[in-house]
């Protein structure tokens, strides 16, 4: 039976988006296994789970050590082929897989690569040193984004480069809301009758940069307010911020929450990233028809600029940015108008679609066989 290892800095990196990947390869007769860090979470479409003790910080000790667990699961377990997400991870799996007799085969997905025009000449350094250190062993490569697809083939990143559209959007849980359950919602949070509310979901890190839009909550009118759903390092000082701003009771920190009914309730999705690879919470709001104001980096630019679904601004300008929002406050229309081209277009990113195209490209590495019947898997 073929044997396939999924690798990723976080057990939730790989429940919330490789879940129906893990299921498609166990309907297919594989052996499915997992190696991850962060929080223990339950993955049953895995035959077996392995906590792998990765670390944020890249040079971090305990890296070294995630790097022989990972080695010694190699030899032991001879994988057939080895999926590996997210940059640090997928750093350290084809480290692993380096000078490996009979290796597996190895697909990298990047999820977006951490550097671009913005990233500091050190940083930079690092990451980029790394993904060419890792090229050797990198039989597929699949970029979700056209800066990325450029880089990694302008410095052979991997041996196969091919750009995906994501790894599929699963709208199941985007249902409608009704009008009954957007004013309860609303209530929730405190959004009275005719206030305006940006949506912005994300984990408080220096790469989300939710205080571009917290300091363009000063160039707009009272009755819109911005919410932060998320956790993370930086929320603290985020919240502090809106404090110092004279903002917060305009700026709802409403913690973790399941964001699907969310964006019922909003009026308008906003984004201050650095940079992305194709994003969820861009996609997420362009399926619920709501018009979007975010950055002008790569991810975004693949989603919004030729579909018209939204609005972009230089990164890191926030009185741009409150102009953008200003600009859909003004002219109801316009945004009603990208709603609905952001609902069209990104039907080209559902699941439905996406699956079949990355199960494909997994298949020029290694056979992929046929569906197993229900009662053998």
């Amino acid at each position: 039976m073929s044997k396939v290892l999924f690798t990723a800095s976080t057990y939730s990196h790989i429940v919330n988006f490789h879940r129906p990947y893990l299921a498609a390869f166990r309907q297919l007769g594989w052996t499915v296994e997992v190696a991850c860090g962060g929080t223990p979470m339950e993955i049953p479409e895995a035959h077996r789970v392995v906590y792998i003790p990765f670390e944020k910080e890249m040079l971090s000790p305990r890296n070294m050590t995630a790097w022989r667990q990972l080695r010694r699961l190699m030899k032991e377990e001879r994988y057939d082929l080895v999926s590996c997400h997210t940059s640090l991870a997928s750093f350290f799996t084809r480290m692993a897989v380096r000078g490996l007799r009979n290796r597996p085969k190895v697909a990298c997905v990047a999820h977006g690569y951490l550097f671009g025009e913005d990233t500091s000449a050190v940083k930079g350094m690092l990451l980029k040193g790394a993904e060419r250190m890792a090229a050797p062993v990198t039989d597929l490569l699949m970029t979700m984004n056209h800066w990325d697809t450029q880089y990694a083939e302008a410095h052979q990143l991997g041996r196969q480069i091919v750009e995906v559209p994501g790894i599929g959007l699963d709208t199941g849980r985007l249902r409608p809301v009704s009008d009954e359950e957007r004013a309860a919602l609303r209530s929730e949070w405190g959004i009275a009758e005719g206030e305006i509310l940006l949506l912005y979901a994300a984990e408080f890190s220096s790469r989300k940069s939710q205080q571009v839009l917290i300091r363009a909550m000063t160039r707009l009118p009272e009755r819109v307010k911005l919410a932060l759903p998320g956790q993370g390092a930086l929320r603290e000082a985020c919240m502090a911020l809106a404090a110092q701003l004279g903002v917060e009771e305009r700026v709802l920190f409403p913690g973790q929450v399941q964001m699907a009914p969310w964006y019922g309730a909003a009026d308008l999705a906003v984004s201050a990233s650095r940079s992305e690879g194709l994003p969820f919470n861009i996609m997420e709001a362009m399926y619920c028809s709501l018009p979007v104001v975010a950055s002008r980096v790569k991810g975004h630019t693949d989603l919004l600029e030729e579909s018209g679904a939204g609005l972009l601004y230089p990164y890191g300008d926030w009185a741009a940015c409150a102009g953008c929002i200003q600009e859909l406050l003004q002219d109801p229309e316009l945004a009603d108008r990208m709603g609905e081209r952001g609902r069209q277009a990104v039907e080209a990113y559902t699941l439905d679609r996406v699956q079949p195209m990355v199960i494909a490209q997994y298949g020029t590495l290694a056979p992929l066989g046929q569906p197993a019947s229900a009662g053998s898997v």
